[in-house]
């Protein structure tokens, strides 16, 4: 079931389904975003959205969560079955249902964006205003 916030910026919105289709669709918008294409490892998805107007996209998986190792960097994400995030050129911005593990502690990522001035970057911001950049390499497709 959709949150309150999807289904508030799902008319007029771009709704996909099928897990094959959602993973081309989201990594298409993230190349076109200026993104790397693996910054949403997430298998099985069953809904991927995105409202151009207010550049609110989502996507929904059939697991509770999911948890992926980039392994270049060594770093765990965790992605909750709902996954949402306003987007714009070279940004995801009010990231909501991903988390990073740092040491012991899992805290949530709420931005992350690739800096025009160094684009092999990839900044991940959380909510307790901590940051991090790595080589955006490591968010390739497949890794």
């Amino acid at each position: 079931m959709a949150s309150q916030a999807i289904e508030s910026h799902r008319a007029g919105a771009e709704v996909f389904n099928g897990d094959a289709t959602c993973r081309k669709k989201s990594a298409e918008l993230l190349e076109e975003l200026s993104l790397p294409k693996g910054l949403l490892p997430v298998e099985d998805i069953q809904e991927f959205g995105y409202n151009r107007a207010t550049g609110f996209m989502w996507l929904v998986h059939g697991r509770k969560k999911l948890e992926h190792t980039f392994k270049k960097i060594k770093q765990t994400v965790s992605y909750a079955s709902e996954v949402t995030a306003f987007v714009e050129k070279g940004k995801l911005r009010k990231i909501t249902g991903v988390k990073t593990k740092e040491l012991m502690l899992w805290l949530s990522v709420v931005d992350v964006y690739v800096p025009e001035a160094s684009p092999e970057k990839v900044t991940f911001k959380t909510g307790t205003g901590l940051s991090d950049s790595f080589d955006a390499a490591a968010f390739a497709l497949g890794e």
